[in-house]
């Protein structure tokens, strides 16, 4: 008797799949997407007719900055960013207590907007100052203290309440080149990882790994490719296989850095911290210098079980074996 040959016939979750699952479960629906940025354009609209009557106002401009305008936003999501560039002799120059500079804001941010809304809609939160509306959605406006250089540069109060140079500007060019040369998988891969460290954060509340890590970890693979191989744009499964096998192999102790707008010779000497990824715009900005040794290991390590799941999806024998170690990346909602 001739023993039967059992063939591979491939993935039972295909790239197909995940797309599908990101439509349903983790993007921001378009309909969404295009009312907030609508929003954000309204304030920016408001502001730029205020300036207009007032020319020596001084909140010079306002910008959108976060994921809606970057086209990286997740669904569940109820706010937007935006970033508001002040005069720095309005306020007392770039060092002036943060406490000050958003009492400051908000009070500007009424004076302009206000009119149709109550004071109460209008309040400091976490490094910004929160507009709320009716339908729910929350737009955060960050000071940026501007002293009139080139390309919106502006420096940004950090959490640790450090000036940090920076460029919404130049920032939202970095990721519209990418994304132009991309393709729409490269800003889909960016929201799938974003997806996956939201379910990290659920079950480990001391997970840190932020959105622009997530952002820069992308564009440094898709700029320089990892061990011979590009970053496959064509297929999901692969491109999110090889993220997390470059954040496993690498232990994120590789130095990530970018040349749109700096060389190679304006970085710091090696800065001694766990991690070293630079901010496209600012070379002395290592944006993941506060993240310790073992923020770095506990990245790193659900990395490697996200690569073990993938890679035990990847030979399942049945599309229900498939999805349940999918499940392990993206969590209990995954379905296919």
């Amino acid at each position: 008797m001739t023993a039967q040959t059992t063939y591979f016939e491939g993935p039972k979750v295909t790239n197909g799949d995940i797309v599908a699952y990101a439509k349903a479960k983790v993007n921001l629906p378009k309909e969404t997407v295009d009312d907030r940025r609508g929003q954000l354009d309204y304030l920016k609209r408001r502001l730029e007719f205020w300036i207009a009557e007032h020319p020596d106002y001084n909140l010079r401009k306002i910008r959108g900055s976060g994921s809606v305008t970057k086209g990286t936003a997740l669904k569940g999501s109820s706010d937007a960013d935006m970033v508001a560039y002040v005069e720095s002799a309005a306020v007392g120059g770039v060092s002036v207590p943060e406490a000050d500079l958003l009492m400051w804001l908000r009070d500007r941010l009424i004076e302009v907007y206000g009119a149709t809304k109550k004071p109460e809609d209008f309040a400091i939160s976490h490094h910004a100052v929160g507009i709320t509306y009716s339908s729910g959605l929350k737009v955060d406006v960050a000071p940026v203290i501007y002293e009139g250089e080139l390309d919106d540069r502006g420096h940004l109060v950090t959490r640790q309440g450090e000036r940090v140079l920076t460029s919404v500007k130049l920032h939202l060019e970095f990721i519209r080149a990418r994304k132009s040369t991309h393709g729409k998988n490269y800003a889909q891969l960016i929201r799938l990882l974003k997806a996956w460290v939201r379910e990290q954060k659920r079950t480990d509340e001391n997970f840190r790994c932020k959105s622009f890590l997530v952002e820069l970890v992308v564009a440094h693979l898709a700029d320089e490719g990892w061990q011979g191989r590009r970053l496959d744009m064509d297929d999901l499964t692969v491109a999110l296989e090889q993220v997390f096998a470059f954040i496993a192999g690498t232990g994120m102790r590789q130095r990530i850095s970018f040349a749109d707008y700096y060389s190679a010779d304006d970085l710091p000497a090696q800065t001694g911290t766990a991690m070293e990824v630079f901010d496209p715009v600012n070379p002395n900005n290592n944006v993941v210098k506060d993240y310790s040794l073992a923020d770095q290991q506990t990245l790193s390590r659900a990395a490697a079980d996200a690569l073990d799941a993938i890679s035990e999806a990847a030979y399942a024998d049945t599309k229900g074996r498939a999805a349940s170690a999918w499940k392990r990346v993206f969590g209990p909602g995954f379905g296919v």
